[in-house]
């Protein structure tokens, strides 16, 4: 049982667990936390909150379990605001993107990685942003990668893997340096490759007139490109190094493809595509 969670940043994320966790009803308090008064309102006038607090150091007094849900960017001012104001028994944890520059800020701001902090990441999300897009059952079936350190406290890391489960995920371990290489090529990439395509096309036209003709193919690629861009800039920044790896090793392969159609090669062609539906049936389908 959760005697009181906090989340600080309550949007699709954080609003959706706060929702999961009173759904399944091992939840007595959650308290929200973050600058804009008027969305923590609509987090309690839709059930999601009980109350709230913009003062972050007020926000997690008393509580034993914090989630940590803001931009890759805010994350050390998060951690500087609560440091010295956790209770004794608190455990705080987050949901950003890129694990290694979560951990280097919460080093920066207490001196140590502390034993309470456990690492985490929400594979989980829609296109959509803001509490009003928060829903219950967002994690059913998905996947909570955690990745605790060498000094991560036993009981911190099972209090985190019981409350993502009590929401219906599947919670796996995960070294942070690997978390970062593979979320760099399957999140990161796909949505720095929908962003750029929808620029690209839309600098065509300024009248938008290439939009008016795509059908649901264009529609299901792109789709990721109406995600918060504050979010992903920052996600781009906090795991550049990574990203920019993919990046590399996929424009290499879309030269490769060029030079293909530039040739006229049919068969390159169909083997690279036949290979990637095989791949695709294969892993992602299944």
């Amino acid at each position: 049982m959760i005697e009181r969670l906090c989340v600080i940043g309550v949007g699709l994320i954080g609003g959706s667990l706060a929702r999961a966790v009173r759904e399944a009803g091992i939840c007595q308090e959650v308290v929200g936390a973050g600058r804009n008064p008027q969305n923590l309102q609509t987090a309690i006038d839709l059930g999601v909150i009980d109350r709230y607090e913009t003062d972050l150091a007020r926000a997690v007094a008393g509580a034993d379990m914090v989630l940590v849900s803001v931009p890759l960017g805010a994350m050390a001012a998060v951690f500087d605001a609560i440091k010295g104001h956790l209770a004794e028994h608190a455990v705080v944890t987050d949901a950003g993107s890129a694990k290694g520059s979560v951990i280097d800020a919460v080093r920066q701001a207490f001196g140590v990685v502390p034993a309470f902090f456990v690492p985490g990441h929400p594979i989980a999300g829609t296109e959509q942003s803001g509490v009003e897009a928060s829903f219950a059952s967002l994690y059913r079936g998905s996947r909570v990668i955690l990745t605790p350190l060498a000094d991560t406290d036993s009981y911190a890391l099972d209090r985190v893997r019981d409350m993502w489960e009590a929401a219906g995920a599947e919670v796996i371990e995960m070294d942070s340096v690997h978390h970062d290489a593979v979320l760099a090529a399957t999140s990161h990439l796909p949505h720095v490759l929908a962003y750029a395509l929808v620029d690209s096309l839309a600098r065509l036209s300024d009248d938008g007139e290439v939009f008016e003709y795509a059908a649901g193919g264009f529609r299901d690629f792109t789709r990721i490109a109406s995600s918060d861009p504050v979010m992903w800039r920052d996600i781009c920044l906090a795991n550049g190094d990574a990203i920019q790896l993919m990046i590399e090793n996929y424009v290499a392969d879309l030269q490769e493809l060029t030079a293909a159609i530039e040739n006229r090669d049919g068969q390159q062609i169909l083997k690279l595509f036949t290979s990637a539906k095989a791949a695709r049936d294969r892993y992602v389908e299944k």
